[in-house]
């Protein structure tokens, strides 16, 4: 994802602009555009929105900040960014806003908005909030916040897996270096694919009645639905290339 927004200050806007019309060029990404309070929005908007694959929103707030973005860019796909008390609670409504493909949480912005102090459990109702939201209008699961502390492996990790667990598939990195442990725990979500593949297997082989499979669990028809649409996520992860 090319970024307008945070990792660029005031003063080189217009040449980070610039850059990111030359990348996309060659290489297709999302861009995070400006806030639309910011009045930089709109320019970035008729530079990229005819060759950008997606456009992450800052700051979502409304379904009003989706339409302004869509009515400039009718055909591409929309990440909503939450990251205010207000946003949280209008996620509904921006989820159901034609365009939108995934809501995302802005952690760090959300706990200063909030007053709250870092650690996983403290945005636990945000996240459990958005994955229901994302879930009851039909999107994709929604992307995690990054973790900013670069150089905490082992918490970059134990909040990626916090996160996956609760229905998160993705999450946003600030760094590179950062991408092989998010790789990682995308691939092992909290029940192995292998057990989900024996679990469905197990079921459609009873002709739809419930089963107990060799190592206790028992299926009936959720169980069965939900190890499906794991592996359907499955499907769409790149396959690890062998050292």
């Amino acid at each position: 994802m090319l970024d307008l927004e945070n990792a660029v200050p005031p003063q080189a806007k217009h040449q980070a602009r610039a850059m990111v019309v030359d990348a996309l060029a060659d290489h297709p990404a999302w861009v995070r555009i400006n806030a639309g309070g910011t009045g930089l929005a709109a320019v970035d908007l008729d530079a990229v929105a005819g060759t950008a694959v997606g456009i992450r929103i800052p700051k979502v707030e409304s379904p009003q900040d989706v339409h302004r973005v869509r009515d400039r860019a009718p055909a591409t796909p929309l990440m909503c960014a939450i990251e205010t008390a207000l946003g949280l609670v209008a996620a509904p409504e921006i989820a159901q806003a034609e365009g939108v493909r995934h809501l995302s949480l802005e952690g760090v912005d959300l706990r200063r908005d909030l007053g709250a102090s870092d650690g996983n459990l403290q945005t636990l109702y945000p996240r459990s909030h958005l994955v229901v939201i994302s879930r009851a209008a039909g999107l994709d699961p929604p992307i995690d916040s990054v973790y900013a502390r670069l150089d905490d492996e082992s918490g970059l990790r134990a909040q990626a897996e916090f996160a996956r667990s609760l229905g998160f598939f993705g999450k946003s990195a600030i760094r590179p270096r950062q991408l092989a442990v998010l790789h990682d725990v995308s691939r092992r979500p909290p029940t192995s694919w292998t057990g989900r593949t024996a679990c469905s297997d197990g079921f459609d082989s009873t002709g739809g009645e419930a089963v107990k499979l060799p190592d206790g669990e028992f299926v009936d028809v959720p169980v069965a639905d939900r190890a499906r649409r794991l592996l359907e996520l499955a499907a769409r992860l790149p396959v690890a290339a062998e050292a």
